[in-house]
């Protein structure tokens, strides 16, 4: 029955892949039909046409800024953070071992763990960011959405059974079984590491210009109160209430984005045409898509702006960053350390496949409703209004609620705005939670106990060491967030996914599967493949440069001029413009990037299509340089013991 259950989920998710798949398939002419099943009744209907009466009053009625009703909202912050810490003190008393500590003494069940993954999972940039690059860039932003949804098939598949029986605590318990363990295990703990601190500093800076956003709170004091509260989750609960955390988290989340699409959709009476139509035949998703997105300030004939939103292209334009972006989602998270690390929390193989087949449904589930919310973003606030608040788009989802549950001022729109704030809280507390229990469990486990102490430490050492670390890399976690207050955000995440499929996924697989694995192979394949990602992201137009953003703003500026000089008046929004335009390029005609470049080398935005399967080189070639008959002769035992569950630690008491 549960295998059946586990075909029909994965089946489930391929369909949808299969049909997102479709509707990234590269566009041709700017006014050929949509490739989307959703959109392709909609060509004959996507003349534009005026706005919607709901888009245009959301237009006129469009704040400035998120404005929550701050007595409410702090209430709502203040009952999260006492719940959770309610959870600390229980699960502290319960911790006293280093398993307590790091993987709650494999006690967790099934089901407790696939809450938890998905908890660890859907972070502050999926709640908030996905739904946003929904709003601005239509399917584009989809396809972000949808790689989270299959993910989770390859850890189902391949991963999750083999790496809870074979590991202990962390990534170097995996590795090092049949090879060089000191070696193995700093530079597993360095990946680790890397991985776990370009995702948290992302978490980091995206909780200060949340709370500096919503609260008025300043930057600093948001970055250091997320990680104050951060650090106690971790260094005085563990595993446990890290666990808690995420559960609730997940729970609160799942329901606040299930009333969220649920209003969106019944605004279009539950129907998908009705829905879709209406945002191809909005005026102002037409004007976004020709003058914000495509730059055409002068409209061309035969171009369908509002259909152009429900094709590829608008952000994605090239069609190997799909494929790329797809590589990157499908084999990073089953790289990530704090997703790795969960494995050993439940008490069998059978537990972690079912944790995860609980966390594939939740999940797909979750992702598909956050499109639904950014297509609703866009219709009902419209871009114009959602770019006024944030360039990113990020507050997309915030407003969307206080529209929906009356408005600003209103008392339905401030409860339900306040609601989901507290959720986005809750979520940026949960992850980066998560991250520094990684990030420190590699430091002290592989590191200090396994590589200076040679295994030799006892329960309380081992503890003491582990606290003390999550204290250090939760510091450094907020010292970095307070100096990447400028940084871009996206490109962070990119290269926490990108080091995990190209570094850390390839020399996972080939230990646990290929018999001639050595160490010389997990070295080259952690090096070579985490060095060319972020290699590649650092050179990749994911970067800003500063001159690209001169060289547009130019070409509006010249253009508008060019109007004027034709005796034509300019129109207010045109007015604005131009003057933004203006200050754009004198702002950033000299500048460089982060390494100096005028602009991109690499073309695309993510690398995962060259840098995985350079990974998967350099570990094999690593290997067949340098053979080693141990590594050799112990797979028969790796291979028995990832099969059977042989030799693992049993599930402690709880």
């Amino acid at each position: 029955m549960k295998k059946n259950m586990a075909a029909i989920t994965i089946a489930l998710s391929l369909s949808v892949c299969a049909v997102a798949a479709v509707s990234a398939a590269p566009a041709g002419a700017a006014s050929a039909p949509a490739v989307s099943a959703a959109a392709a009744p909609l060509a004959a209907a996507a003349a534009p046409a005026p706005a919607t009466a709901a888009t245009a009053k959301a237009a006129e009625s469009a704040p400035a800024k998120v404005t929550p009703n701050r007595g409410i909202t702090i209430g709502m912050f203040a009952l999260i953070i006492g719940v959770t810490m309610g959870v600390v003190v229980w699960a502290a008393k319960k911790t006293q071992t280093a398993a307590d500590f790091y993987t709650a003494g494999g006690g967790i069940t099934g089901l407790q763990n696939g809450w938890a993954i998905a908890g660890d999972y859907m972070s502050a940039a999926s709640f908030l960011g996905m739904s946003g690059l929904i709003s601005l860039y239509g399917i584009d932003g989809f396809m972000y959405a949808v790689g989270p949804m299959f993910s989770f098939i390859a850890i189902l598949l391949v991963i999750a059974e083999p790496c809870r029986n074979a590991g202990k605590y962390t990534l170097g318990d995996i590795l090092s079984f049949r090879s060089s363990p000191k070696i193995v295990r700093a530079v597993a703990a360095l990946s680790t590491v890397t991985v776990s601190i370009f995702y948290l500093i992302a978490q980091m800076v995206g909780a200060g210009k949340l709370m500096q956003m919503l609260l008025n709170i300043p930057y600093r004091v948001s970055v250091i109160g997320v990680g104050a509260l951060m650090v106690a989750y971790v260094v005085f609960g563990g595993m446990k209430a890290t666990t808690w955390v995420q559960i609730i988290k997940a729970s609160l989340l799942m329901g606040a984005t299930t009333v969220l699409c649920f209003l969106v959709a019944l605004k279009s009476g539950l129907n998908p045409v009705t829905f879709f139509t209406d945002i191809v035949n909005s005026s102002a998703i037409q004007e976004h898509v020709r003058m914000n997105v495509l730059k055409d300030i002068i409209p061309k004939e035969g171009v369908d702006y509002g259909q152009r939103f429900l094709e590829p292209g608008l952000f994605l334009k090239n069609p190997l960053d799909q494929i790329s972006l797809g590589i990157a989602w499908a084999l990073g998270a089953a790289g990530l350390p704090h997703i790795l690390m969960r494995f050993f929390t439940v008490p069998s193989a059978k537990e972690a496949r079912k944790s995860i087949i609980i966390a594939l449904f939740l999940n797909a589930s979750f992702f598909f409703m956050i499109s639904i919310i950014g297509f609703g973003a866009a219709l009902y606030l419209t871009p114009q209004s959602i770019l006024a608040v944030d360039k990113g788009g990020n507050m997309a989802t915030l407003l969307l609620a206080q529209f929906m549950g009356g408005g600003a001022g209103s008392l339905g729109g401030d409860i339900f705005l306040a609601f989901i704030c507290a959720v986005a809280f809750a979520t940026i507390l949960a992850v980066v939670s998560g991250l520094v229990l990684a990030a420190s469990a590699a430091i002290a486990h592989d590191v200090y106990v396994n590589i200076i102490k040679d295994g030799k430490a006892d329960q309380h050492l081992q503890v003491k060491v582990a606290r003390i670390t999550s204290l250090l890399v939760g510091t450094a976690a907020i010292l970095m967030g307070l100096a990447a207050e400028k940084e871009n955000v996206v490109a962070l995440v990119a290269l926490a996914f990108a080091v995990a499929a190209s570094g850390n996924f390839p020399v996972i697989i080939l230990s646990l599967f290929w018999k001639r694995f050595n160490t010389a192979g997990i070295v080259s394949g952690l090096v070579v493949g985490t060095v060319t990602a972020l290699g590649l992201v650092m050179i990749s137009p994911v970067m800003t440069y500063p001159k690209k953003v001169a060289a547009d703003a130019k070409k509006v500026v010249e253009t508008l001029e060019q109007k004027m000089a034709g005796g034509a008046v300019l129109a207010d929004k045109e007015v604005k413009a131009l003057e933004k335009s203006r200050v754009d390029y004198e702002k950033n005609k000299d500048g460089t990037s982060m390494v100096g470049l005028d602009k991109a080398i690499f073309p695309l935005k993510n690398p995962g299509i060259f840098s995985v399967p350079i990974g998967f080189l350099a570990a094999v070639f690593g290997c067949l340089l340098f053979r080693d008959k141990r590594a050799e002769e112990m797979f028969a035992e790796i291979d028995v013991r990832q099969n059977t569950g042989l030799g693992i630690a049993k599930a402690s008491d709880h």
